[in-house]
């Protein structure tokens, strides 16, 4: 019995498990899933494009209001709840892409019930391995 080597995952399945991650997320920690999940891997960037994210109760809210402070109240609300499970979010990332995260941001459209969310990623370090075959 060999030791079996793990291939690594390609750009697509870091991008779907990137996806199910984020749903997952969205589900246990918001209270509610997004319709639609796709991610993009862009150099040092991953983007998260949720469509469908607002509950019933939010979408009420969103078209209430003079000035519209319900979509203001909406916003800040799921900005204070991404900024607390912040830690959580750069923890899956890490473990999918096996790269720390630099720096997070995401929008929230009250209008089509959207979220962006980007993660900047930290430079890849040199292993020990990529320093030998250099010095060869």
């Amino acid at each position: 019995m060999g030791t079996a080597t793990r291939e690594p995952k390609s750009r697509g399945e870091i991008e779907a498990d990137i996806s199910e991650a984020i749903v997952r997320f969205e589900r246990e920690y918001m209270g509610r899933g997004p319709e639609e999940a796709k991610t993009h891997f862009v150099q040092d960037l991953i983007i998260v494009r949720l469509q469908g994210v607002l509950t019933p109760a939010e979408k009420q809210l969103s078209s209430s209001g003079p000035n519209g402070q319900g979509r203001a109240l909406i916003k800040q609300v799921r900005m204070e709840l991404i900024e607390k499970a912040r830690p959580l979010l750069e923890t899956l990332i890490q473990d999918i892409t096996g790269q720390r995260v630099k720096s997070l941001h995401t929008d929230i459209s009250t209008v089509t019930g959207e979220r962006i969310v980007v993660f900047s990623l930290e430079p890849l370090k040199q292993t020990l391995s990529t320093k030998l075959l250099a010095k060869d």
